[in-house]
């Protein structure tokens, strides 16, 4: 189930983050049916993944990236849906990770394949985190790759958010969100 509600003031101690908005709290979240599993299946891979919630009122991305067969991805990430995010400047998401890189990922179309805007972020084993995530450092990507005449992503015409797990870091992943946010 998705949902918009906007809150007061700051939440955590991010000072470019003084207006925020909720985007999914995974603390209070009702329903997953907006979620959907994407893996390198869909191109004869074999990594796994899931997204559950947890008992500790987060979202738990998990699962196994492998190389074989051309695989090399697992990713997680929302039906198509209008979020309105017109005039903010970036992402805020709440993470406990497992000292892996893993993407942040935009689309602007309603389709399932096709262009995607990325950000690649760090996390440390066991610690939460909160990533701040400006739309102006998402990179264009269709497959993996980088394209050079794309427009910068458009806030008001984003439809799905996302987080992946790639980048040849095989083996099995972990990361933990409490919720995700748009800041402005």
């Amino acid at each position: 189930m998705f949902f918009l509600m906007t809150l007061n003031g700051n939440v955590n101690s991010n000072p470019a983050a003084s207006d925020e908005t909720l985007l999914f709290d995974f603390g209070t979240l009702e329903n997953m049916d907006d979620w959907l599993i994407v893996n390198d299946g869909v191109m004869g891979g074999l990594s796994r993944s899931s997204f559950v919630l947890s008992d500790r009122n987060t979202a738990v991305f998990s699962g196994i990236v492998r190389l074989e067969n051309n695989g090399g991805f697992a990713s997680v990430r929302t039906r198509a849906m209008q979020f309105q995010l017109d005039g903010f400047k970036g992402i805020l998401i709440r993470v406990k990770g497992d000292g892996k890189t893993y993407q942040f990922r935009l689309r602007t179309s309603d389709r399932f394949d096709g262009v995607a805007y990325r950000y690649h972020f760090e996390t440390k084993a066991n610690q939460w985190q909160t990533i701040a995530i400006p739309f102006d450092e998402f990179v264009p990507v269709f497959r993996g790759r980088i394209l050079r005449d794309v427009e910068p992503v458009s806030p008001k015409n984003i439809q799905q958010v996302g987080i992946m797990a790639s980048d040849n870091q095989t083996g099995e992943f972990q990361l933990e969100i409490q919720w995700i946010k748009s800041y402005r």
